[in-house]
């Protein structure tokens, strides 16, 4: 699992790559809520998710504590360029009411 990021303006662009399972959540938890806190008082936090292979239930609980992390910093969340799979499940598990596709 690797995590990059980047801002861009009033964005903090979040790449994950590879797979999100329990293997690799905890680290990845980490790394990100440091860039989430480094990045307080942004507008927003775009998680794009191209590189994603593939993504089960602990990965549905990692982008679920990094929106309410996010939530804390009034800063919204946004998913983008889910892969087919991943999208099926950000679709089923009705993530997108919370954090929406762009």
């Amino acid at each position: 699992m690797k995590l990059q990021s980047s801002r861009r303006g009033d964005n903090l662009y979040i790449y994950l790559s590879g797979e999100l399972d329990e293997h690799s959540v905890a680290a990845l938890r980490e790394t990100a809520d440091r860039l989430i806190d480094e990045n307080a008082g942004l507008s927003r936090a775009v998680f794009n998710l191209a590189g994603l292979r593939f993504m089960d239930s602990t990965g549905i609980g990692f982008l679920i504590g990094r929106y309410k992390r996010l939530k804390k910093y009034n800063m919204g969340m946004f998913v983008e360029s889910p892969e087919a799979g991943t999208d099926k499940i950000l679709t089923l598990s009705g993530l997108y009411s919370l954090m929406p596709k762009i």
